[in-house]
């Protein structure tokens, strides 16, 4: 993964309200383990219409929307079924964060991840973004802040272990490697006290 500290970026916005995981990246597509390649199956079925061709009226398929890094949806984004395909097809799109005045936590977490920033605020607020699309939007990861076409900043929810990963491009299992040198001094020193207890 890549640090996050800040992006900016205007916004794509999808008003739709409940997008599941399977709206994301439909179940047909689920047969890879590999992430690349998966952004060109995001949205597949509202992307296309039914003869296969581009559907011109669907956000990411307009020219204005090309390299748009954050994504603004309607409440309870993400809801369904469990699958971290959802956030490799967002973010091998481009995206690098997703909007929203509700997060499913299962979700939310497999976001976070994979190196996609899921950001919660208030209702009033993404009701203005999903009226404004293509804004621009500067999201600091670590003050927790998004700055608002006005200028104004508001703050997001995201616990301390989250940001600490996407500040330093890690998953879990990255952060407990990055210890292993406190982890050795600890288990040394562990051994150490057991000797010298037994003895």
């Amino acid at each position: 993964m890549q640090p996050i500290t800040e992006i900016v970026s205007r916004t794509v916005v999808l008003r739709e309200r409940n997008i599941d995981t399977d709206q994301i990246i439909p179940a047909r597509f689920l047969t890879t383990t590999e992430r690349k390649g998966l952004g060109k199956h995001a949205f597949n079925d509202w992307r296309s219409l039914p003869d296969g061709s581009p559907n011109p009226d669907f956000p990411f398929n307009r020219a204005e929307n090309i390299g748009a890094r954050i994504l603004v949806a309607g409440r309870n984004f993400g809801c369904g079924s469990s699958r971290e395909h959802a956030p490799w097809a967002l973010t091998d799109l481009g995206l690098r964060a997703v909007i929203s005045a509700e997060i499913a936590d299962i979700f939310r977490s497999n976001a976070l991840k994979n190196g996609l920033l899921p950001i919660v605020l208030d209702e009033a607020v993404v009701d203005a973004l999903l009226d404004q699309p293509g804004v621009e939007l500067r999201i600091d990861v670590a003050q927790r802040s998004v700055t608002l076409p006005d200028g104004s900043a508001v703050q997001f929810p995201l616990d301390a272990f989250a940001r600490t990963c996407l500040l330093e491009g890690v998953d879990q299992l990255g952060y407990l490697l990055k210890q292993n040198d406190a982890i050795t001094r600890f288990e040394q020193q562990r051994q150490t006290q057991e000797f010298r207890h037994a003895s």
